[in-house]
């Protein structure tokens, strides 16, 4: 399989590495131990506690190989050490649609996709349109419910809270 890069923000790796953490050493050792002590209760095949252990153990091992090949693909990319006047991942950016509704977006790694917070993917439509485009460029950007046309008035590189 090839694997694609899997740029992120400082926090954002920072952010799974912790859950990868806490995975590893808090939860899944909590959760054996429960299926252990559960299992020493005899007859398996009704006991809630050690089918629930063992399903919630299966889920853990899932998410912690998930969070492991992330993390191997990670390509860390610091926005505040990016100089550049194009739209590049990291990016803050502010653009103004036909109506002078001004909107703001910042482009992010799929693993850190906030869209509460404006933070959008760089492998979104709209991120991927908005990538490479200066100050002042006009963006045409397909979107479900139809086109929208973006003109960008600011790009900011800082940190990604």
């Amino acid at each position: 399989m090839i694997q694609k890069n899997n740029y992120i923000s400082p926090k954002g790796y920072q952010k799974l590495a912790s859950e990868l953490e806490e995975l590893l050493r808090v939860e899944r050792p909590e959760v054996t131990k429960l299926v252990q002590w559960a299992a020493s209760n005899g007859d398996r095949s009704e006991n809630a506690d050690y089918i629930y252990g063992k399903k919630r153990l299966r889920e853990i091992d899932r998410r912690i190989r998930f969070l492991t090949q992330r993390l191997e693909s990670a390509v860390v990319v610091d926005p505040t050490s990016i100089a550049s006047d194009q739209i590049q991942f990291g990016a803050t950016v502010e653009v103004m649609d036909e109506n002078g509704t001004i909107r703001k977006f910042t482009i992010v790694g799929v693993d850190e996709v906030d869209t509460s917070r404006s933070r959008i993917s760089w492998q979104s439509p709209i991120g991927k349109s908005l990538l490479g485009k200066k100050q002042g460029d006009e963006v045409l950007i397909r979107i479900p419910s139809g086109e929208v046309i973006y003109e960008v008035q600011l790009i900011i590189y800082q940190t990604i809270d």
